[in-house]
């Protein structure tokens, strides 16, 4: 069962080969991170770890036994209660239930460990797959937005359920 980690240090040679090795299977759905992501990635993920620390972004990546990463769940630009989820599976894990078993835990985590009140997200209309996560972890339409240039939606999920609800087992990818 893959486990749900809280990003550290130490991930970020796992962490960039799966970037790496997702890079154009994630581009068909999602804005491309381009070239400048890939050859400054230490800098970067020291300075997003620093911002982590700070409080301003909570980073989660889905682990097998191994420690090959299967996804990546994200909080970031956290403000006022609330905060922006992003999320990506490898190609190679998608379909399995993996990002909606990893969505809730970290919608689960930001209510209870963060003390957030609502995420917010965003998806192309082209990206079925996000589009259902969200939509079956709680999320609801709210607007519409550009990403990259094509056309998607904003949504919203509030947390207050999750303050009090308790997790169901089948439901978590592992403990963080």
């Amino acid at each position: 069962m893959p486990e749900l980690l809280r990003l550290h240090a130490d991930h970020a040679p796992a962490l960039l080969l799966f970037e790496q090795e997702n890079r154009t299977y994630f581009a068909r759905s999602i804005p491309d991170r381009g070239d400048d992501y890939f050859s400054h990635f230490d800098e970067r993920h020291e300075a997003l770890l620093a911002e982590q620390e700070a409080g301003l972004h909570h980073f989660h990546l889905l682990m097998d036994v191994s420690g090959v990463v299967l996804g990546r769940v994200n909080l970031v630009d956290v403000a006022d209660g609330s905060a922006e989820l992003g999320f990506r599976i490898a190609e190679s894990a998608a379909g399995r239930g993996l990002a909606t078993a990893a969505v809730r835990r970290v919608c689960a985590m930001a209510a209870k460990d963060y003390g957030l009140t609502s995420l917010r997200a965003a998806t192309t209309l082209d990206n079925t797959g996000s589009r259902t996560v969200l939509e079956r972890t709680g999320f609801v339409r709210v607007g519409t937005v550009e990403l990259g240039g094509r056309p998607g939606i904003r949504l919203l999920r509030t947390l207050d359920d999750e303050r009090n609800d308790t997790e169901r087992p089948s439901e978590a990818p592992g403990s963080p």
